[in-house]
C-alpha cells in the first residue's frame, strides 16, 4: 500500500480497508460476485460481495472462491433482518473477512458479535440521523447514499447528503450516489467524504458478471433513461427504464399484487428461506422501515427482477438498478484500468486546483 507521504488521496479508510486510494466497490444484489469483487480488491480498492438473496451454501461458496481468487482485504454484504443472517456473521468469522456491509434494521447484538472479533461494520444509510445511529451502534464508517445512488434511493442530492452526514459524526464516510471518475473522488472529499463508495461504474467492467444483452443497455442509456420509480416494489428506486417498468407504471393494483406474490414464491425458492422465515423477515421490514402493507407485499418483487435481468440475461422483463452515472459512461474497462484512470484524474484535478 502506497504510504500517505506519496498519496495525497490517501485517507482514514485506506488505513482501516488496506487499500491504495479510498475507492470501494458496493455489494450490488446478482452482481458483486467472486470475480467482481477480486477484480476490485486486486486493482488496489476494496470490494463488497453480495451475500443478500443467496441460499447458504452458495454464500460460503462465494466466500471461498474470493478468497482463491484474492488475496487481498475484501467484505460481505448482506441484509441483518433476513433469514440465515446470523449464520452468515459466523462465515464472515470463519474465513477471516475484513468487513462486514449491511443496511437496514441493523442488529445490535450481530454488530458487537463481529466487532469483538475485529471485523470492521460499513452500514448504508441516507440521512444523518441514520448515520449516527450507526455511529452508536458500533459502526467503523459508513457509506452515505445520495438521490443520484442506483437502486432504492432518496431525493436528496449526493453533494448536501455527504456534507451533513460527515457533520454528523466522527466516524469516516464513504459518498455514494454519481461518482464514477477521480474528479468525482476528488469532490467527494471536498465534501468532507474520506473516499467514495460505487455501484454502477464497478458493474460496467470487464469483470461484471452481467450478461452482454443486459450490458449494453446500460452502456446505451441516456441520462434522461435513468429514472425514479416506485412501481417495482412501493419504494422509490432509480433504474434504467425499459419494457417492464413501463408496464409496471401502466397496470392496476391487484395485476401487481399477483405479480409480487409470483416473485414472492420464486425467491423462496431461490434463497431457500421458510414461508415463516420471509414472514418474520417481513415484519422486521415493515418494524424497521415503516412500509405498508402494500409495500411489503411487493418486497420481493426487486430482488426477483434484478435478478431476471443480471443473472439471466433478460434486460426486458427484468429491471436495472442503476445510478444515475450510467447515463454518462460509454466504455468497460477491466478493474485495473479503471483504478488507475480514477487514479490518474483525481491527482490532475488535485494538481488544477493548486495552480
Amino acid at each position: 500500500m502506497t504510504s500517505k507521504s506519496a498519496n495525497p488521496l490517501h485517507t482514514r479508510v485506506c488505513d482501516l480497508l488496506e487499500i491504495d486510494i479510498p475507492v470501494v466497490q458496493t455489494g450490488m444484489g446478482w452482481v458483486a460476485t467472486p470475480s467482481l469483487v477480486a477484480g476490485a480488491c486486486n486493482a488496489g480498492v476494496f470490494g463488497f460481495l453480495a451475500a443478500a438473496g443467496l441460499p447458504l451454501e452458495e454464500v460460503e461458496a462465494s466466500i471461498r472462491e474470493t478468497k482463491e481468487l484474492t488475496d487481498r482485504p475484501f467484505g460481505v454484504n448482506f441484509l441483518m433482518d433476513a433469514p440465515g443472517a446470523a449464520e452468515i456473521v459466523e462465515m464472515i468469522l470463519r474465513y477471516e473477512v475484513r468487513a462486514a456491509g449491511y443496511n437496514r434494521a441493523p442488529s445490535a447484538d450481530l454488530i458487537q458479535r463481529l466487532k469483538k472479533e475485529g471485523v470492521l461494520c460499513i452500514p448504508t444509510c441516507g440521512a444523518p440521523r441514520h448515520v449516527q445511529k450507526a455511529e452508536k451502534l458500533g459502526a467503523d464508517m459508513v457509506i452515505v447514499q445520495g438521490g443520484e445512488g442506483g437502486g432504492h434511493t432518496g431525493s436528496i442530492p449526493t453533494s448536501l447528503q455527504i456534507s451533513a452526514c460527515a457533520d454528523a459524526v466522527e466516524i469516516p464516510v464513504l459518498a455514494a450516489g454519481g461518482f464514477k471518475d477521480g474528479r468525482g473522488l476528488v469532490a467527494a472529499l471536498a465534501y468532507g467524504a474520506a473516499g467514495i463508495a460505487m455501484g454502477t461504474r464497478f458493474l460496467l467492467t470487464q469483470e461484471s458478471p452481467v450478461p452482454a444483452q443486459t450490458m449494453h443497455r446500460y452502456i446505451e442509456a441516456s441520462l434522461g433513461d435513468v429514472i425514479v420509480t416506485s412501481e417495482i416494489d412501493g419504494m422509490p428506486q432509480r433504474v434504467v427504464v425499459n419494457e417492464l417498468v413501463r408496464e409496471l407504471e401502466g397496470s392496476n393494483g391487484l395485476s401487481r399484487l399477483l405479480f409480487a406474490f409470483r416473485n414472492a414464491m420464486e425467491f423462496r425458492r431461490v434463497s431457500g428461506a421458510s414461508i415463516l422465515d420471509l414472514l418474520k423477515s417481513g415484519l422486521a421490514m415493515r418494524k424497521n422501515e415503516g412500509l405498508t402493507r402494500s409495500q411489503l407485499l411487493l418486497a420481493a418483487n426487486a430482488p426477483m427482477l434484478a435478478r431476471r435481468a443480471m443473472t439471466e440475461g433478460d434486460p426486458i422483463s427484468g429491471y436495472l438498478p442503476s445510478g444515475s452515472v450510467a447515463g454518462l459512461i460509454e466504455d468497460q474497462p477491466t478493474c485495473q484500468e479503471l483504478v488507475e484512470r480514477i487514479r490518474t484524474e483525481a491527482m490532475d484535478a488535485l494538481d488544477r486546483l493548486q495552480c
